[in-house]
C-alpha cells in the first residue's frame, strides 16, 4: 500500500513538473514576441540597396522599418531577395512580408494582403539648388521641364499650361541637362528623384526636390493572404510612425 502511494505521488510530481515546464515555455514564447522575416530586393536606391562600404542593406525602407517595428512591438530581419520570384516566396512562406518599394495595386491585392500605405512615391519636381520661389510645376511657366518619354511624369508636365516639355529616352539624361542648365526642372518618381538629387555624387548639392508628390503611387508592405497576425503588427507600427517626427527624420535623410 505504501509502495502504491509512493508511485502515485511520483506520477503526480512528474505531471506537475511537466505543467510547470509547459507554462514556462509559453511564458518565454510570449516574452520573445513576434519576429518578422522581411524580403527586399536591395537594388533600388535610395529605398533599399547594399552600401558599397559596409555591405549592409540600407535605405529609406530599412530605416523606416526600424521605427515601425519599435512602434509595433515586434522584431524583424531583412532577407535580400531577387525581385523575380519575390512574391512567390511570400506565398510559399519563405518569409513573412515583402518591403521593397512595392506599389499597392488592385491586381496585387488579389494575390496578397497589404499594409496601410507608408509613402506616396508619386511624381515630384526637381529643380536647380539655386532656384527660388518654385514649389509646383505651374511656377515654371515659360520654362522647360524634362521627363522620361511615355511616363506619368511626362503626362503631368503636358497638363500644365505654359510649361514646355522635353522628353528623354532615359531619365538620367534629363538630370544631366538640368545640372548643366539646359532645362529648368525634371519630373520623376519620388525615389528616382531622390536618388539623383540627393545620393548621386555628381549631382549632390546642385539639385533639390521641391513641393510634394502630385500623383498617387502608394507603397505598402505585402504579407501572405490571410496572415492577420503579421499584418496587424505592421499596421500598428505604421499608424504610429507615419506623420511623426521619427518618420520626418527618415524622410529628410533619404528623400529630401
Amino acid at each position: 500500500m505504501v509502495k502504491k502511494i509512493c508511485i502515485i505521488s511520483l506520477i503526480l510530481c512528474v505531471a506537475l513538473t511537466g505543467l510547470a515546464f509547459a507554462g514556462s515555455s509559453e511564458a518565454d514564447k510570449g516574452k520573445a514576441g513576434l519576429h518578422i522575416v522581411i524580403a527586399t530586393d536591395a537594388t533600388w536606391p535610395p529605398m533599399e540597396y547594399v552600401d558599397a562600404s559596409s555591405k549592409k542593406i540600407v535605405g529609406f525602407d530599412i530605416d523606416l522599418m526600424a521605427e515601425i517595428a519599435k512602434a509595433g512591438g515586434f522584431t524583424y530581419e531583412f532577407k535580400n531577395t531577387a525581385w523575380d520570384g519575390i512574391f512567390a516566396g511570400l506565398s510559399s512562406g519563405k518569409y513573412d512580408a515583402v518591403m521593397s518599394s512595392v506599389t499597392i495595386t488592385e491586381e496585387r491585392k488579389k494575390e496578397m494582403d497589404f499594409s496601410n500605405p507608408y509613402i506616396n512615391a508619386g511624381q515630384i519636381l526637381v529643380v536647380p539648388n539655386a532656384s527660388k520661389g518654385v514649389e509646383v510645376l505651374a511656377d515654371l511657366a515659360g520654362k522647360t521641364v524634362g521627363a522620361q518619354i511615355g511616363t506619368t511624369g511626362s503626362f503631368e508636365v503636358e497638363k500644365v499650361g505654359g510649361v514646355t516639355l522635353k522628353t528623354y529616352d532615359e531619365i538620367g539624361l534629363a538630370f544631366e541637362d538640368l545640372v548643366n542648365g539646359r532645362i529648368d526642372g525634371v519630373v520623376a518618381d519620388t525615389p528616382v528623384a531622390a536618388d539623383f538629387a540627393l545620393q548621386n555624387e555628381s549631382y549632390k548639392g546642385k539639385l533639390k526636390i521641391v513641393g510634394d508628390s502630385f500623383t498617387e503611387e502608394y507603397y505598402g508592405i505585402a504579407v501572405k493572404k490571410g496572415n492577420t497576425k503579421v499584418l496587424e503588427a505592421i499596421n500598428r507600427g505604421i499608424d504610429k510612425v507615419v506623420g511623426s517626427a521619427a518618420y520626418n527624420k527618415v524622410e529628410d535623410k533619404w528623400l529630401r
